[in-house]
């Protein structure tokens, strides 16, 4: 009963299971269940100890010898088969045998209700003289957020994979920050009003994002997000102007960096919105965070691929992979099954400045965290394009 999986058990009970329901009305109630288990089990074992010494004095006499014989019979034979077998047998089916038990069990208390409860009576004092208040059985079920983590990995053959990787990806949310997820800062596509207005018109018309950040020369000149579905109707009519567009804009919504991707999500819904812009302290738009990149940090990628943009990374059947330097270190850990560490940059192209503090030139290689890195291509500020080679496993 004490073994038995209290969770299945109120499953089953909620569900209008008879076993069930008795098996957790006696748990709930821990010392009358064991005040009716133990005085029949002590009574068995005593009677049985008294009847075997009886037998041993008929037959042998007062003899040393057959008492003792008798004494160590009798212990062997109430630990095997009143001790040991059953609750090896007790512990191996506990669920199952929990459901049977509370038909057997309850009866037997009723039965034996005076005389388990004038025994709890002296164990009550007694706790209470030690100073030792037995909690109640239905608050100690409660399980933290790292037993329930460990639950869900280990019950992995249970449920579906899909669900399991899902159910595993809720418990990292609160661990890992809108830095973790976002998209950097030089990966953002905007709208520069200051460009001439047919390239403006152009830009529109050919734009694979639902919403764009608009601003002058760049986005220290934020001006707002612009819905550009909206847009769609408005954008072949000649007298679609700057005007027009302006009046379209939605103030920008910014998010401290460093803020748990958990709390976000629910930011997110209390302040209806769906993109905001992440920013350190002394302000500066570090990257771009929207509702789609929380969901697909615990669901998995959903949404449609830009035009000739590969999100996937495999390695090749020689044993390496080609990775863009801007790439997210947690999609390359994820993706390509290695440990790089998150601890600092969130890019490999970060963790590859922060390596040599400086720009590397094409061609270097180098060993980061025990992964071959082969630097292929450099541009102005920052790694374009490294060559990855899978390490040995040990």
């Amino acid at each position: 009963m004490m073994a038995s999986n209290r969770f299945r058990l109120r499953h089953l009970a909620q569900s209008g299971h008879h076993g069930a329901q008795k098996a957790l009305a006696l748990l709930n109630s821990t010392d009358k269940m064991l005040g009716v288990i133990l005085l029949g089990n002590n009574l068995v074992n005593s009677a049985a100890a008294t009847l075997v010494s009886v037998i041993a004095i008929e037959l042998f006499g007062e003899e040393k010898w057959a008492l003792g014989a008798s004494t160590l019979i009798v212990t062997f034979a109430i630990l095997v088969f009143s001790e040991i077998t059953p609750k090896i047998i007790g512990a191996t089916h506990a669920d199952r045998l929990a459901l049977v038990l509370g038909h057997i069990l309850t009866p037997l208390l009723r039965l034996a209700y005076p005389a388990v409860w004038f025994i709890n009576l002296f164990v009550s004092g007694l706790l209470r003289l030690l100073r030792l208040t037995p909690k109640q059985s239905d608050k100690t079920n409660h399980l933290s957020p790292e037993e329930l983590r460990s639950l869900v990995l280990e019950s992995s053959h249970l449920i579906p994979k899909k669900h399991h990787a899902i159910l595993s990806s809720l418990f990292d949310l609160n661990n890992i920050t809108v830095e973790d997820v976002m998209t950097p800062r030089g990966n953002i596509e905007i709208l520069d009003l200051d460009l001439p207005w047919e390239e403006v018109r152009a830009q529109l018309a050919t734009s694979h994002h639902s919403r764009l950040p608009t601003c002058r020369e760049s986005l220290d000149q934020l001006v707002g997000i612009l819905p550009v579905r909206r847009l769609l109707a408005s954008i072949g009519d000649p007298e679609f102007d700057k005007e027009s567009l302006l009046s379209q804009l939605q103030a920008p919504y910014y998010i401290p960096a460093g803020t748990a991707v958990f709390s976000q999500l629910a930011f997110f819904q209390e302040n209806r919105q769906r993109i905001g812009f992440i920013v350190d302290e002394y302000g500066e738009i570090l990257g771009l965070l929207t509702l789609e990149d929380i969901i697909e940090e615990f669901v998995g990628d959903f949404t449609t691929s830009l035009p000739g943009l590969d999100q996937t990374l495999n390695w090749s059947p020689t044993g390496d992979a080609i990775v863009e330097g801007s790439r997210s270190l947690r999609d390359i850990n994820r993706m390509l099954d290695l440990n790089f560490p998150l601890d600092g940059p969130k890019t490999l192209n970060g963790l590859i400045l922060e390596h040599f503090q400086d720009i590397p030139e094409a061609g270097l290689s180098i060993k980061l965290n025990g992964i071959a890195v082969e630097i292929l291509q450099t541009r102005e500020r920052s790694v374009i394009n490294v060559r990855i080679y899978r390490p040995e496993r040990e």
